[in-house]
């Protein structure tokens, strides 16, 4: 038997506009991700989904990072979760949801290698940077905003949790695949410092280069 596995659906749609991507670990464990994984020789364990609430039971308090505050608590809950399954040497995998889940599984991963004085390297995949804050959102949109979090930038909600401002130094941290980021998010992407390889780099070399 190889590596443990453990598999939490986050069924989360408040930091998108468009409705449907909570519909996401449904549809990944209706395609049999599970068995999948199983027959790669992993231990699984597939749990139960967190409990999220409906925005239709929410009011939008913010209009420059709507939903933060519940985003924050969903977070916090994330970040608990995925640290104590590394504490018990697991790989966590998280079934989205929109993007705004990494602001709290990204922030668990860290907590868990910082307490082993460790830095934890992300590779970001997306053809958005994800790094708006409040202040340079268009749309107020809180998915479009984890990275810029997780680098210590943005709503001070999102920075509370794990008790950690930045949880991944800029140095380690790659986009790929980048096409479409907003013009007062390109700013902060060139003040954080992190790599970008843009979607027209990719076209032009390759992967490989």
């Amino acid at each position: 038997m190889g590596a443990r596995i453990e598999i939490h659906g986050v069924p989360m749609d408040l930091g998108a506009n468009l409705r449907g991507v909570d519909m996401g670990p449904s549809a990944l464990r209706i395609a049999g991700i599970d068995r999948a994984l199983r027959h790669l020789g992993y231990d699984v364990r597939d749990h139960d989904e967190l409990g999220i609430k409906s925005r239709v039971s929410l009011s939008v308090r913010d209009e420059s990072a709507r939903f933060v505050d519940e985003i924050a608590m969903v977070c916090g809950r994330l970040h608990d979760i995925a640290l104590k399954s590394m504490d018990r040497g697991s790989i966590p995998i998280f079934l989205g949801g929109d993007h705004s889940i990494a602001a709290g599984t990204v922030a668990g991963v860290s907590s868990h290698f910082r307490a082993k004085e460790e830095h934890v390297g992300l590779i970001w995949f997306d053809a958005h940077a994800d790094m708006n804050t409040p202040e340079t959102s268009p749309s107020g949109n809180v998915h479009g905003m984890p990275l810029s979090t997780l680098l210590g930038y943005g709503s001070e909600a999102l920075l509370k949790v794990g008790g950690q401002p930045v949880k991944v130094r800029p140095e380690n941290v790659f986009i790929v695949g980048a096409r479409d980021v907003d013009e007062n998010e390109k700013k902060i992407v060139q003040k954080a410092g992190v790599t970008v390889f843009s979607m027209k780099e990719i076209d032009l070399l390759g992967m490989a280069e």
